[in-house]
């Protein structure tokens, strides 16, 4: 369930009009020799011992979650949560996927952020911070660690936005979140505003798979693909495009 909640239009607009500067090509808001400049969104998976999620839904409701952040109310307002957000558009687009459960997976509910339910997952994405200042609370959360095995949702659901994942690279859960967030950011961005509200109002519904790298390829190659091309500091080569967003029919 989402804690996020769509309120007058000027609202959504203005947010929507500071998720697309992320596709500016010119944004140099980061110094490598200025930690205070290097910042990453947050995002946190929650991974029960007993009865842990599907992969598959693990990673919708993180890619849910992150565009839910970005077009939050909050992030169309004069507020820290906008501030926050606009100054991590004009840098480098990292995300850190951790994992929690329990009392660790309920006390980080206070930061802010939205909380997205798909299934038997949840995930919650928080608003950007330098990397040197998470919170606290975050901060102690593990990075790495229990991996989830991929299952086989089943087919391709007509009308519902799809995120494609290249299987060939392998990569870890955390990895494969901040990448489908990244990607739901970037479909939302790339369309127009009237599409983006309406996939707003529907609640972001969307749908990962898994695909070999041929079908990948294709997927890739089609005019409306939105890619993301991973900066490589984890894991993939530079340059990698480790998945791809499609609208799907909605």
């Amino acid at each position: 369930m989402s804690n996020a909640h769509f309120g007058r239009d000027d609202v959504f607009e203005l947010a929507y009009a500071r998720l697309r500067t992320v596709l500016e090509p010119d944004r140099e808001g980061e110094n490598p020799d200025d930690p205070s400049t290097v910042q990453a969104m947050p995002i946190v998976l929650e991974i029960p011992k007993q009865n842990p999620p599907s992969h598959t839904e693990l990673l919708e409701a993180a890619a849910r979650a992150v565009v839910a952040v970005c077009l939050d109310p909050r992030a169309g307002e004069d507020s820290a949560f906008a501030e926050a957000l606009s100054s991590w558009y004009g840098a480098r687009i990292r995300k850190i996927a951790r994992r929690a459960r329990n009392s660790a997976w309920e006390r980080v509910q206070v930061l802010p952020g939205v909380t997205i339910a798909q299934g038997s997952a949840r995930a919650r994405a928080f608003v950007p911070s330098p990397v040197r200042d998470t919170e606290p609370l975050l901060a102690k959360l593990q990075i790495g660690g229990t991996e989830l095995p991929i299952d086989e949702p089943g087919g391709m659901l007509a009308g519902t936005p799809m995120i494609a994942v290249d299987a060939s690279l392998g990569m870890t859960v955390g990895k494969a979140a901040a990448q489908v967030g990244h990607a739901s950011m970037l479909l939302a961005a790339h369309m127009p505003l009237a599409w983006t509200r309406r996939w707003a109002e529907a609640g972001f519904p969307l749908q990962v798979r898994y695909l070999t790298r041929n079908e990948f390829s294709r997927v890739a190659a089609r005019k409306d693909a939105v890619p993301v091309r991973d900066a490589g500091y984890t894991e993939v080569a530079p340059g990698s495009v480790t998945v791809v967003a499609e609208t799907n029919g909605f």
